[in-house]
């Protein structure tokens, strides 16, 4: 008997494998920097991104498994992750020196930014990167079951924020990286990141949209577009994609030199990308052709 499981049908994914598919979708130069297995899901990830135009000169490979997350959906389509990365190879990406003098933005996240060896190779990368003038993000996309020690992440969070221009987040991240701390609203704590050196910090709001707060504070805002939500998963990793895709397209290399208006623009672009992503099974990031042909 099965107990009322359900067959698992594999997704190819992951967060910061969602962003560069998500940015090379929309017409943006893309690489992805990981360790990847040579596994049959390994060489499947691969396959998917080469299809897509990302450049994966960068990656290495091992012979480790590949990281596995079973991913429940509730009856709003919202996900809920178990993960099983143990000796997988992800974990054991390896910094190998600076990157290529090309790459003008450096987008990091998510298990990368907590399981070792691999967050310790990537920190090192991101205070050499942001030293360099390589505008820097980062989505922390926080998975608490794999956070052993909640404090000392919060305390490694925030050692990264000086080296961060832009952070995207959602609610329930800021809920969980101020606990224990007085402010528990997220945009307080969004300022409170943005006097800590981070340039500007959009906030995802799930069905109340986008908001994004500088050191002017929150200077726009946009709501979430109305779709048939089949499931969640990749919608954060498609804003932050589409707006990194948005700022390369304009060449904004410095994040205070944008207004509101501006801003209000790139989260607009944000949402739409999103709200496709959200209207399909798994994390598929719109194309350039699904945005222009969306009304």
């Amino acid at each position: 008997m099965d107990g009322g499981l359900r067959a698992l049908l594999p997704r190819l994914g992951g967060g910061p494998y969602n962003v560069a598919l998500a940015a090379s979708r929309l017409g943006v130069p893309s690489a992805f920097l990981s360790r990847v297995s040579t596994d049959r899901f390994g060489e499947a990830l691969i396959d998917r991104l080469r299809a897509s135009d990302v450049d994966t000169t960068l990656v290495q490979r091992g012979d480790e498994p590949t990281t596995l997350a079973v991913v429940a959906l509730d009856e709003k389509g919202s996900a809920h992750y178990t993960f099983y990365t143990q000796g997988t190879a992800d974990r054991l990406f390896a910094d190998q020196g600076q990157l290529p003098e090309d790459v003008t933005m450096l987008s990091l996240g998510t298990l990368g930014m907590v399981l070792e060896p691999g967050v310790s190779a990537y920190e090192s990368i991101l205070h050499r990167e942001s030293a360099r003038g390589t505008l820097t993000a980062l989505d922390p996309n926080i998975r608490a079951a794999l956070i052993d020690d909640a404090g000392a992440y919060r305390e490694r969070f925030t050692s990264w924020l000086p080296h961060v221009r832009l952070l995207k987040l959602s609610d329930d991240d800021a809920e969980w990286l101020t606990g224990g701390d007085d402010v528990t609203d997220a945009v307080a704590a969004a300022k409170a990141w943005v006097d800590s050196g981070v340039d500007a910090v959009v906030l995802t709001r799930g069905s109340d949209g986008l908001a994004v707060i500088t050191s002017a504070g929150e200077v726009a805002s946009v709501p979430s577009r109305r779709v048939d939500v089949v499931d969640t998963i990749g919608a954060g990793d498609t804003v932050q994609g589409s707006l990194l895709a948005w700022l390369h397209q304009r060449d904004v290399r410095d994040l205070t030199s944008l207004g509101a208006a501006d801003w209000a623009e790139a989260l607009a672009y944000a949402a739409k990308a999103a709200s496709i992503t959200v209207s399909r099974s798994g994390a598929e990031p719109p194309t350039e052709h699904d945005m222009a042909s969306t009304v």
